[in-house]
């Protein structure tokens, strides 16, 4: 199996290079998510990767979708320091992975190009839906099917020849996400008011959990409904149902059909028949044996010939190992209006 991505140990320091060497050579990283900004600087070559910033909140969302003022204020001061930490001056090329840059992401493509290549000199720039640099850190870049699950659920899949992304869900907690933590939580929350209710279908055990975690159950609707954050409170209540799934069948039943439908979306964006590695990252997999067991049960028909594999890597990794590839000129992953846009100056 061909190894996936690897951060390279930042405790190590960054190992000389002589001037106008390919280690000379750096690249950039920025995850952008619902909580928060991360930055990484790399050697081109993957010998050595300083270790990442944070910022103390994420980019936010306003008219034009993604504010790119906003991300740039928060990634800029910290690609900045890293670059004065390595003693370098610039970058050539970077990748930017940020969620929603697919239905969001107009201000980011008119604005980042211009201010990176200002700041920074990025001559080269992937802008990149997270779900792709996800996949990259998961998988690396080659072709194969990823499920990036953790509040929501996407799946992505993409085939030797870079025809093209297959996608499966990932529309959010009221039109889709099925499988994910907001979608697992939800449907705990209704059994516990089913229970609450004394109507079929509902877990006294998972009522139980549910006032504990949010108090009265009939104060439930007023500290959902109103909330922005909705799908994160959701998915709060996901560790729950796992924890309940041993013992309470109403549970049980909830993770397997999670895990029916985690499968169902990694099927649909499949490149093609025969063998198909497929790698599971994102913070929902860390519920464990509860959810990774009904996966593997369920694998060999709902998804066969295919080979699941442990996440290499994170988002981070992927926005990394885009940028590499995309400063050598040799990046397999196919580019695309709305996932991955490529440009160059």
């Amino acid at each position: 199996m061909t190894a996936g991505p690897a951060s390279p140990d930042p405790a190590a320091g960054p190992p000389p290079a002589a001037a106008g060497a390919s280690g000379d050579t750096w690249v950039l990283g920025v995850d952008s998510g619902g909580s928060g900004l991360r930055v990484a600087l790399a050697r081109a070559d993957g010998s050595y990767a300083a270790a990442p910033l944070t910022s103390g909140r994420p980019a936010v969302t306003g008219a034009h979708g993604i504010d790119a003022a906003d991300l740039l204020s928060l990634a800029l001061p910290l690609a900045e320091s890293l670059l004065r930490e390595v003693g370098a001056r610039r970058t050539v090329a970077a990748c930017v992975g940020a969620a929603g840059m697919a239905s969001l992401g107009e201000d980011l493509r008119a604005r980042l190009p211009g201010a990176l290549r200002e700041r920074l000199g990025v001559r080269r720039l992937a802008l990149a839906g997270d779900a792709v640099t996800a996949y990259a850190g998961a998988l690396g870049l080659r072709a194969g099917v990823v499920v990036a699950a953790g509040t929501g659920m996407i799946a992505l899949g993409t085939a030797a020849d870079g025809t093209g992304w297959r996608r499966a869900d990932g529309w959010g907690h009221l039109l889709g996400d099925a499988g994910g933590g907001a979608w697992i939580g939800r449907a705990g929350l209704e059994a516990a008011m089913r229970a609450y209710d004394g109507r079929a279908g509902g877990s006294d055990a998972l009522l139980a959990r549910a006032h504990k975690r949010f108090g009265p159950p009939a104060t439930l609707p007023g500290q959902l409904y109103p909330r922005p954050e909705r799908p994160a409170v959701l998915a709060s209540f996901a560790p729950d149902v796992a924890d309940c799934a041993a013992q309470d069948p109403v549970a049980s039943d909830i993770l397997r059909r999670a895990a029916a439908h985690v499968l169902e979306s990694a099927a649909a964006v499949r490149p093609g028949p025969g063998e198909v590695e497929v790698a599971l990252t994102g913070g929902l997999f860390r519920l464990g044996e509860p959810l990774l067991g009904p996966l593997r049960d369920q694998a060999q028909w709902l998804l066969p010939d295919a080979v699941l594999v442990p996440a290499a890597g994170d988002p981070l990794d992927g926005a990394l190992l885009i940028a590499g590839a995309l400063h050598r000129g040799d990046l397999p992953l196919p580019a695309d209006p709305a996932l991955l846009t490529l440009t160059a100056s």
